[in-house]
This record gives C-alpha cells, structure tokens and sequence, in this order.
C-alpha cells in the first residue's frame, strides 16, 4: 500500500491526466498509423509525434494488453507553442520522453484532445522505459512548489542575465586583445588572450546556449532562440547539438541498445526508420578511441584511455567543428537518430552555412590576418584546446565516473515487476546495481519506525526518472558558485530531470530532489567536489580500458 501523503499526491495527478487517456471507444474511432508513417512526417510543414498512453493515464497501473501510442499532429500547434520550435525537435517519433520531461506542470488534457488524429499500430515501440510509478510524478508536484514558494521562474532569472552580458562581453574582448595584442618578441600575450576567449566560450555553451537551447534561458521563444544561436556564434552548429543533446543523450542517458551494437559488430546496417531511438549516442560518439560504456568491447588502447583521454578532450570542440557538424549535415543523420528534423529545412540550411562562414572569417581569418598563418592557426587551435578541455572537465563526471550505472536495451536482464518485459537492470562497472541498496535503505528506514516496508512505494528499476538518478552524478551539490560557473553541469540529476527550468534554480531544487529520492529508495550519487570527481572519472576510465561486464 501508499502512505497517504504519496496517494493524495498520486490521485491529483490521475484526476488530471486520465482525462488524456482515450477510452477504447473513442481510440478504435481513430485511424491506425504505421511507424513509417509516423517517421514520414518530420517536417515544419507536416508534424506528427507519438505518446505512450500510460504516460498520461494514472501512475501505479500496468497495461493490461498490448502498449499503446496516440499521435499529435503538431503541425498548427508548433508555431503557438510556449517553448517555440523546440516542439518540432519530437517530430516523427516517440515523444514520450520529451514530452513528460519538458512539462513538469502537465499538459491540458483538451490540448491532447484537440491534437490526436490517430493511434499507434499495437507495440509499434517497444521502450525500455516504464512509466507505472508515481515517483516521478511526486517530485514534479514537489520540485514546482517549492519554485513557487521561493518566488522562482522557472524560465530565467535576473541572475542568468547579468551573468550572460559579462560572459559575452569577456569573449569578445577577449577575441579583439587577441588580434591586437601582438610583439615582434614573443607570441605569450596573443596566446594568453586565446585561451581566455576559449575559457569565455566554454562558459557561453554551458551557461547560455544550453538553456537557451533547452527553452529555459528566458520566457520569450525569440531571446531563447538568441541565446541558442551562441552555440553557431562560437563556431560549433546548434541544430546538430540539439540532435544529439536532446534527442539521443537526455532521453536516454548511458542506455544502449545491444541489437544495434551486434550489428556494428557484424558491420551491418539498416535503414535510419527501422533503427531503435533509445541509445544514448554520447557514451559512443562524443570521443574516438574512447570507451565510456561498459557493453562496449575493448581494444587494446583501451587500457591507456585514462593517460590520454585528458590531451583527447582538449580536441573535443575541434572535432565537433569540423567533422560532426559536416558529417550530420551532408548524411541528414547523427548514428541512429533522424537529422531532418532540422537539417530538411532550407531556413535553417542557410543559417548552418552562413554561420559556419562568419565564424571562419572572425576565428580564423582575422587572427591569420593579425598575426600570420602559422600564429593565427595556433591562436584557434589554442582558444578550441581551453574551450574543450574545460567543458569536458565539467560534463564527462557526470555520466563517466565511479559508481554511476548503465543500462542496455535488449540485453539480457531481469524482468521488472510492473510488467513482464525483460530489461536488464542499470547496473555499475562492478556489476551491480546501486538501486538495490538504496531500496533496502528505505525498507529498513521505515522498519525502524514501526511501519510495514510495502509504504515505501514500489519503483521499477527501469522507470523513467529513477534511470536518469541511477546514470547521472551530481558534483558541489548546494554550491551556489559552482552552479553558476557550470551552467547547472554540477546538479547534472535535477538538470536532466527538469531540462526546462533554467539552470539557476538548481541550487534551490537540490535538496527537493534528494530528499525525494531518499525516501523512494531511488540512488542519489553526489561528490563533494569537481576536483574529486576528475580523479574518480579517471579511476573509472581505467577500468572501462580492462573490463567488460556482460
């Protein structure tokens, strides 16, 4: 059984979602789609999208038979939503991640109403996520309160203004110092103002364009739009972020998808449709000759990985730059995820060629200008060099480090008690599962008390909210300075359970969100500091180098 407090919250949530849920009646009058006809759909001018039903309907209930997808015809809708074009990002494919994610408030129920034209032909997708628990459901009730009692919007905030003013005033000094300041004698001063302008880059990617991106940089869809357009402004494309960021690594975080895997192994490939969309492409794809998730086999090189991955990041912002940028645009694909969500409109085609060409001219050409080919190519490849290392430093401990799970899909597993799919549980590097403790913490918690264990609600392993805690570390967890200086990368569990609030609200959520998970036996991983978590990270990667767990 609920406690009460869990059971009011829970009833609250039913009473405003099951009204989203189709009756059977009211589903077989609408008209059967297929995934081919769904992923066909993709574009500005025609937009569908796909939601798990029990995703709307009431928390606690299992399908009684095959899973079920309604699909919205975004289409009208995208040009009025709250959170701008970022809607269009869902396109032909299922949503549901993005969806419950990105409004911790809900959605009115006649909106979906409105919306739906069609249902999923029966298992159409097949989702390692479950999505039968209140917890999740909870914490948002719990997170919007407290944003309400502390006076706090959820989109922007004074503070991320004034810190986004003297971060763009620092790379652009930073950027003209760097052609101007030059001597016959030395190279230091220009070099010195390059790493400076690739520090105040990092700090715009983290602290601007990723809210900016994810619709929280402000209320107004055009200043998110701006904010979001600085990730072009420091020479990297945000359409392709945006592909890999929102549509492969939020959703599904440190998952991977083992049938995909055995194929690349077989050197087989199939059409982008027939892909699986829940695999996380940042544990295969933001380093080469790296190996950041355990499914993976190791080579040889491997074992060397913690020695080399630190010189490996500085490289990271280049190799975006110049290959991922290109390689999605020209293949209108990013591994397995669909890449004409944005590279299939000609708007945003001119704005990737037109920003690629201004930044050349203002990185490159400028400071070869100044300072001559030789000095102008090593003041870039300098500026890249500080920009890469300082925001892998901050984002790689998050997903990368001692203690943190993965998860894989398809592989083998145990089955989940909210219904008899076989998943395999996130499991650590060591091979176990750090959910289990944390749920005999809370047993024995409430033992103690007197109070029989089953009022600890039951949370499956692979539901939704409780993977992103099990696969995502926290760093100065509370640290009002460090927050800020990382953009929100130090709360990495409130950031990815909440990608729509702006990232200065972090540090007032924090305490919300672990007492929350506490008491639903969900692990909650924190380090003390950034300087701690480097070394655990580095520890880590040594063993990824050796070890494969099956």
């Amino acid at each position: 059984m609920c406690n009460p407090n869990h059971a009011a919250a829970n009833a609250k949530a039913s009473s405003l979602s099951s009204s989203a849920t189709l009756s059977k009646t009211a589903a077989a009058s609408l008209k059967s789609i297929t995934k081919s006809e769904l992923a066909a759909h993709t574009s500005p001018s025609s937009a569908w999208v796909a939601l798990h039903e029990s995703s709307l309907s009431s928390a606690n209930t299992a399908p009684s038979g095959p899973t079920r997808h309604i699909v919205l015809d975004i289409t009208s809708f995208a040009s009025s939503h709250p959170g701008g074009d970022l809607i269009l990002l869902a396109s032909g494919k299922d949503a549901t991640v993005l969806f419950n994610s990105y409004h911790p408030r809900g959605v009115p129920p006649s909106l979906i109403k409105k919306l739906t034209i069609g249902t999923m032909e029966p298992n159409s997708f097949t989702s390692f996520y479950s999505w039968h628990s209140e917890f999740y459901t909870v914490l948002k009730q719990r997170v919007i309160q407290r944003l309400k009692t502390q006076k706090l919007n959820r989109r922007g905030s004074i503070e991320i203004w004034i810190k986004a003013i003297l971060l763009l005033i620092g790379f652009w000094y930073s950027l003209f110092k760097m052609y101007t300041t030059s001597t016959s004698t030395t190279f230091l001063p220009a070099a010195s103002w390059s790493f400076s302008m690739g520090i105040f880059a990092a700090l715009i990617g983290t602290n601007i364009q990723h809210d900016g991106n994810h619709g929280a940089f402000a209320r107004s869809k055009l200043i998110n739009k701006l904010a979001g357009w600085t990730m072009d402004m420091i020479g990297a494309s945000a359409y392709t972020w945006e592909i890999q960021h929102m549509l492969g690594h939020h959703p599904y975080t440190n998952v991977l998808d083992m049938v995909e895997e055995e194929k690349k192994e077989r050197n087989l490939d199939c059409k982008i449709e027939e892909k699986d969309q829940e695999s996380d492409p940042d544990v295969f794809s933001s380093f080469p000759l790296m190996r950041m998730h355990p499914g993976h086999n190791p080579s040889w090189y491997h074992r060397y990985q913690h020695i080399y991955a630190p010189f490996l990041f500085g490289a990271m912002t280049l190799a975006k730059v110049f290959q991922q940028d290109f390689e999605v645009f020209f293949h209108k694909r990013l591994y397995h995820i669909d890449a004409n969500v944005r590279y299939g409109s000609l708007n945003n085609v001119m704005r990737f060629w037109g920003m690629k060409i201004i930044t050349m001219m203002y990185m490159v050409g400028l400071p070869i200008y100044f300072h001559g080919v030789g000095r102008g190519l090593a003041l870039f490849v300098i500026g890249h060099f500080a920009c890469g290392e300082l925001l892998a430093t901050m984002f790689i401990v998050n997903h990368v480090i001692e203690g943190v799970s993965y998860a894989k899909k398809n592989g083998n597993g145990e089955a989940t008690t909210d219904d008899d799919r076989m998943v395999g549980k996130p499991k650590t590097m060591a091979g176990d599962t750090p959910m289990d403790k944390t749920r005999q913490m809370a047993y024995e918690r409430i033992n103690s008390s007197g109070k029989d264990k089953n009022v600890v609600p039951a949370v499956p392993f692979n539901d939704w909210a409780a993977v992103q805690c099990q696969t995502s570390v926290n760093w100065a967890p509370g640290s009002w300075f460090w927050n800020h200086f990382s953009g929100g990368l130090s709360h990495q569990i409130e950031h990815h359970l909440f990608p729509s609030l702006c990232h200065t609200n972090y540090a007032y959520i924090h305490d919300v969100v672990e007492k929350t998970c506490e008491e639903y036996g969900v692990p909650y991983q924190s380090e003390p500091s950034l300087w701690v978590a480097y070394g655990k990270m580095l520890r880590h990667l040594r063993c990824l180098g050796t070890t494969k767990i099956e």
